[in-house]
């Protein structure tokens, strides 16, 4: 009798044993196999014609019906991210607590964003590199023309800024960056006047700021910032962006092979609310409905064919979103000139 229950109490512990390493098993398979709207679906919400660089730029990201997968359900909010060093490293998304949910949705009236995430996030913060391979591996020729990035802003807000401007000179091929420019159109915030001024004056590229002498709207803005620069190609990009590795080599160098090209990148998202980097498709293009509504598009077959189905050359686009393009100095003053 005695001997039964010995048995017994082994074959309990031998099957609890491996129900819990079954459990174990079925976590991490679940896990590693797991798909969220942005990890296996090809695609986000603004994505841009571009030449293989890539710019993620603050809006609302799209939301897909599925959310997460079957494990981000299951389990409590937060326990399978991705480990990062702070706030927002690798684009992971910042989950304020519950108990400062008031204060972020009184400041997110300030800029219609985030801000209390934005403000926790660091100014260098990493991104990862979401190119496919074929455009990790191109190389671009040495001499590239010399850049300079204009950022128009209006009172906006100094995290967002100063991360648009640390992601360009920290991603940028230093031999092409000659400067940045930024254009306040009469922003009436306190922390963008001399205070900013003296922030950027102590950056290892020459930054400077230009002030409208009143409210002048995006295009006069841009044209001044245009008058000013030094670099032979003007790279318009906006105030709340913030640029990946490899950007920049690709839209100089088709820019290089043709001085006509105006050529954008592709357009990922940051999340609003989150402050989460959400990969855009390189697989559509902009175009027009018949009301003449901008939207996005599948790439058409015949620019595919035209590709050789080559991910990595550029897609040719008679639209663009407006927002994040490089065109040569030149050719915009001829174009003025006309």
């Amino acid at each position: 009798m005695f001997r039964r229950t010995i048995r017994w109490q082994h074959c309990k512990i031998i099957i609890a044993t491996s129900l819990v390493w079954f459990l174990i098993d079925v976590i991490l398979i679940m896990y590693y196999t797991d798909c969220s709207s942005s990890s296996c679906k090809p695609g986000g919400e603004r994505p841009e014609p571009g030449v293989g660089g890539r710019v993620v730029e603050l809006g609302a990201a799209k939301k897909s019906e599925k959310s997460g997968g079957f494990l981000e359900k299951l389990l409590p909010s937060g326990l399978l991210r991705y480990s990062a060093t702070g706030p927002g490293e690798n684009g992971i998304a910042v989950i304020i607590p519950d108990s400062k949910k008031d204060e972020m949705k009184d400041l997110f009236k300030v800029n219609q964003f985030n801000l209390m995430a934005s403000n926790m996030i660091a100014l260098n913060r990493t991104l990862k590199d979401h190119r496919i391979e074929g455009c990790k591996k191109k190389e671009y020729p040495h001499d590239l023309p010399t850049v300079s990035v204009i950022i128009v802003f209006h009172s906006e807000a100094t995290s967002t800024l100063m991360r648009t401007i640390h992601s360009v000179i920290n991603r940028s091929p230093h031999s092409s960056l000659k400067e940045i420019i930024l254009v306040d159109d009469y922003s009436e915030k306190e922390h963008l006047g001399k205070k900013l001024e003296r922030t950027v004056a102590e950056l290892p590229t020459s930054t400077r700021v230009l002030r409208m002498p009143k409210r002048s709207g995006l295009i006069r803005a841009r044209l001044t910032g245009a008058d000013e620069a030094l670099g032979d190609v003007l790279l318009f990009l906006d105030a709340h962006c913030e640029v990946t590795t490899g950007w920049m080599e690709p839209l100089l160098a088709r820019i290089k092979e043709d001085r006509k090209a105006v050529v954008c990148p592709i357009i990922d998202v940051i999340s609003d609310e989150t402050f989460e980097y959400v990969p855009a498709s390189d697989m559509t293009w902009g175009g027009f409905n018949w009301k003449l509504n901008f939207r996005w598009y599948p790439v058409a077959k015949r620019e595919n064919a035209r590709r050789h189905n080559d991910r990595t050359m550029p897609l040719r686009s008679p639209t663009m979103a407006g927002g994040l393009f490089a065109i040569e100095k030149k050719l915009l003053q001829r174009n003025r000139s006309l």
